[in-house]
């Protein structure tokens, strides 16, 4: 028998199991959740792509990111909803090492586009003259190649890793196959993949963070330093920083309530570690829709054009 537990192929995501009967009424927020980030996250991709204006870089990293928020709540959300609605909990090991990557594979982008916004930021402000070289594509290159690259070689180690264990358990507390979530039910020794998994976070959101921290302590001291031109790219700065700020909360909480074993109720830390994929996929692209001038006027145009044409 031993043989047979120790090779768990198939697993059950049991996410707000505590909740009980109740578990269907979370059908309707996450559905309302997916809904609002596929639409406003496909309006924005389409106002940036069809509005030739809107063809220079800052806006074309805000439809970047739109992508990486429009893909990712596909990974995860219609798998919940299906499981909220009709009870279906199963996946097998390699639909869950699957879905792991993509869903860690998108997550890492959240920050790492924050960096390339944070350096067009950097450029605009601290060496206006030499802009638009630096943010020439064949430049640019040289910061987005070396990330890309970063973020696929650790997920798909710590994912590789987790996916060669032998499994003990097969019922995961989860609503998605989170790469700790899965870890937990191993047998034996799983260090390396605790180390794998840290070294993740300190290699991609925590140092995008101090990339991100250093490039807005350079700009801000810039603008204090020269008083008048750079209010209006202040502007611009101050909504990536509170996304930043509003998901690295979300991810820390997330992250930390797998490696302290606190008080938190099972739900709570399910909720968490949902929100912090799901809630920018929501959030960012209304912020940056709004708080951008020129992608809030086009996406009024085209609402307004899509009305006229509807009646």
């Amino acid at each position: 028998t031993m043989q047979n537990v120790s090779s768990q192929q198939h697993f059950i995501l049991n996410g707000f199991a505590e909740l009980g009967d109740l578990r269907p009424v979370l059908f309707v927020p996450f559905l309302l959740m997916f809904i609002v980030a596929l639409l406003a996250n496909s309006l924005l991709v389409y106002v940036v792509v069809s509005q030739r204006s809107l063809h220079q870089p800052m806006s074309i990293l805000i439809a970047g990111m739109a992508c990486v928020e429009l893909c990712l709540p596909v990974f995860f959300v219609p798998n919940m909803l299906l499981s909220f609605l009709f009870d279906w909990k199963g996946i097998s090991l390699i639909g869950c090492l699957v879905q792991m990557h993509f869903i860690h594979f998108f997550g890492a982008f959240q920050t790492t586009f924050l960096v390339w916004m944070a350096l067009d930021r950097y450029f605009a402000i601290c060496t206006p003259l030499h802009y638009q070289e630096l943010m020439a594509l064949q430049r640019f290159l040289k910061f987005i190649v070396p990330l890309v690259v970063r973020n696929m070689l650790l997920i798909s180690l710590f994912v590789s890793l987790a996916g060669k264990l032998s499994f003990c358990r097969n019922v995961m507390n989860h609503c998605f196959c989170e790469h700790m979530a899965l870890v937990e039910l191993a047998c034996g020794s799983t260090a390396i993949n605790n180390l794998a998994g840290l070294m993740a976070i300190f290699l991609i959101p925590v140092f995008d963070f101090f990339v991100i921290a250093a490039s807005y302590i350079a700009i801000f001291s810039s603008v204090l330093r020269s008083s008048s031109s750079g209010v209006k790219a202040l502007h611009t700065c101050i909504t990536h920083i509170m996304v930043l700020t509003f998901s690295l909360t979300l991810a820390l909480i997330a992250f930390l309530s797998y490696r302290v074993k606190s008080g938190l109720p099972e739900a709570v830390r399910v909720f968490f570690s949902t929100m912090y994929l799901l809630f920018p996929s929501c959030f960012n692209p209304i912020i940056y829709g709004i708080r951008t001038t020129e992608i809030r006027q086009h996406i009024l145009n085209t609402l307004t054009h899509w009305k006229h044409f509807v009646q």
